[in-house]
């Protein structure tokens, strides 16, 4: 874009005002209320009002002062991170919570160019077995931790 001197200024700005329109739109439908007395739809609408204000000053502030410009986006660990969110929702009901986190974890570990395969096996049992103390013991979920035959 011509007149835009800070890439990264304009579009965070940009998204911030999306958030603030997104929350301003969903609040019209709730009473405001007064400062003292709020109502319900009192935060969601400061907030937003907040953030179209704070994303109109980023994106103006974009059109004066020069800033470094995008980075490529990096597709490959975007692709891999989602497809291993969508194999884990597939395979958890098959395999059990514990199996699947460990799947889980190892495929979004490969999406960095870090990838340890020793670290990601680690990390893999230290969250499989925090996902099934926080949500099987703690919340007392209805999951099974491990593969059922039956």
């Amino acid at each position: 874009m011509r007149g835009i001197k800070s890439p990264k200024d304009f579009y965070g700005g940009l998204l911030l005002a999306g958030f603030g329109a997104f929350a301003l739109f969903f609040a019209r439908l709730y009473p405001l209320g007064t400062a003292a007395r709020m109502g319900p739809g009192y935060f969601p609408r400061m907030l937003g009002i907040l953030l179209v204000v704070i994303g109109a000053v980023l994106m103006l502030r974009s059109l004066r002062l020069r800033g470094s410009p995008l980075p490529r986006w990096p597709w490959r660990p975007t692709v891999v991170i989602l497809a291993s969110v969508v194999v884990f929702g597939a395979i958890v009901s098959y395999v059990g919570l514990a199996l699947s986190t460990i799947v889980l974890i190892l495929m979004a570990s490969a999406a960095s160019h870090e990838f340890r395969p020793k670290e990601a096996v680690v990390s893999a049992i230290g969250l499989a077995i925090l996902a099934v103390g926080v949500f099987i013991v703690g919340l007392g979920l209805q999951l099974s931790i491990w593969p059922t035959f039956s």
